[in-house]
């Protein structure tokens, strides 16, 4: 069975780590309720991309729930 001929420093074992490390997300401002989203997704609070409903939020809410969110909207 093979094995190392020499022995990795740490340094060489952290330069290839170096990628590793978490980025930052870059989040955008959604144009209509304004909560920050991931870029060119659908905003899950509204529900709308590039100004039109693509999915509908309030589907499966009770009408008090779906009253809360609109209000909340609305507020934003």
């Amino acid at each position: 069975m093979a094995l190392p001929a020499r022995h990795h420093s740490r340094s060489r074992i952290n330069k290839r780590r170096s990628h590793s490390a978490l980025k930052n997300l870059n989040l955008a401002k959604c144009p209509h309720c304004g909560r920050k989203i991931v870029p060119h997704r659908v905003c899950p609070y509204c529900g709308y991309y590039q100004e039109k409903e693509i999915i509908d939020v309030y589907r499966g809410l009770s009408k008090k729930e779906k009253k809360i969110k609109e209000k909340e909207i609305e507020n934003k």
